[in-house]
């Protein structure tokens, strides 16, 4: 099956493609019904998660490693929006105004970017409390996956 709608991935709703919790579930079956969009900082991001889980003893250095190399034969598939100066301008408008950590106001701000460069509304998915209620502020077509 060819996916042909995007939906933007926030770095929450991509580690449960990896580690089993709760909305893995929901999140394995949008994977597989939308093209992947990201941020240019969600693998950094998943890796520093998952070496931290592995730090602390909550995922097998074994496990780690076939997920590093799981994470690697996917990104061949994703799309991901670089984190230029357009997209560093928003995320420090949405950081002011929203109060959004760093890195989520960067997957917003490169959320909003795709649409206006691409013309499209697309779903954004996120697991992330905070994030979400900043998704809505924006009305973004939010897809909670908590």
């Amino acid at each position: 099956m060819r996916r042909t709608r995007w939906a933007y991935f926030d770095t929450s709703v991509l580690v449960k493609r990896y580690v089993k919790e709760q909305g893995s579930a929901v999140a394995q079956r949008l994977l597989q019904q939308y093209r992947f969009l990201s941020s240019a900082i969600a693998p950094v991001e998943v890796l520093s998660i998952l070496s931290r889980r592995c730090t602390l003893g909550e995922l097998t250095q074994r496990d780690f490693l076939a997920i590093r190399s799981r994470l690697n034969k996917d990104r061949s598939y994703w799309e991901l929006v670089e984190v230029g100066e357009i997209v560093l301008n928003q995320a420090e408008d949405l950081a002011q105004k929203t109060g959004l950590k760093t890195l989520d106001a960067l997957h917003l701000a490169s959320a909003l970017t795709f649409q206006a460069a691409s013309g499209l509304t697309i779903p954004f998915m996120t697991a992330d409390v905070r994030q979400r209620k900043a998704a809505e502020l924006l009305g973004l077509n939010l897809i909670w996956v908590g």
